[in-house]
């Protein structure tokens, strides 16, 4: 099994935790009441920037959830980026899920795609293609006729998509390579062919759960 290594708390939440820490220390030494709200919040964004490790399988062909939340989509469509006909896997995050992103598969990244757009709830169909989203199309390290598409979306609250890597840069399965700051949704375009190891509703996990596998 792969582990990655990086902080329990996502660099991306510091400056905020450390705010939110100012303020409610500040309140509280001064006995104001409102200072048990401030508390209160302060938990709130610890628990959303928690990153917590995660053990990568290392059985061959499988592709890995890049994001933690709940399965909303599955279904034969057009994937916009490749331009052609794709298997969708969309994984929904709330509030309450781990909002870092995580590669699916070992791979070269072809190209990258930035879309400004939509701030609409992320749970929604319309989101994939109105939203503000970042697109990497992934080509398999193992086999290059393997090719896919991940998709980190915008949604309602979430302002600001986080991409650290680039085109022609190689991504180990697994590996932390984005966040969503408050936000939202990851589509995978994958193979027709691709063989769906996940249902409706199911709750999975970035970097561990297996999504599908190559055929």
């Amino acid at each position: 099994m792969k582990k990655n290594k990086y902080p329990i708390i996502a660099k991306e939440g510091w400056l905020y935790i450390i705010i939110i820490l100012f303020i409610s220390t500040y309140l509280t030494l001064i006995n104001s009441s409102i200072s048990v709200l401030f508390w209160i919040i302060s938990i709130f964004i610890i628990q959303f920037f928690r990153d917590p490790k995660r053990k990568i399988s290392d059985k061959k062909n499988v592709i890995v959830s890049g994001a933690d939340g709940r399965v909303i989509a599955i279904n034969e469509t057009f994937d916009p980026y490749q331009k052609k006909k794709s298997i969708k896997v969309s994984v929904f995050m709330n509030v309450f899920n781990v909002h870092s992103n995580k590669a699916p598969i070992d791979g070269i990244i072809l190209k990258k795609i930035y879309f400004p757009g939509k701030f609409l709830n992320a749970a929604l169909s319309k989101a994939s293609l109105e939203n503000e989203r970042c697109a990497i199309i992934i080509q398999s390290k193992n086999n290059s006729k393997r090719i896919i598409t991940c998709v980190q979306i915008a949604g309602l609250v979430a302002r600001r998509i986080l991409c650290y890597k680039e085109t022609g840069d190689e991504l180990t399965r697994g590996e932390r390579y984005g966040f969503i700051k408050f936000g939202s949704r990851v589509d995978l375009y994958l193979p027709l062919n691709t063989s769906i190891k996940v249902q409706l509703g199911q709750k999975v996990k970035n970097g561990e759960s297996i999504i599908a596998e190559f055929i």
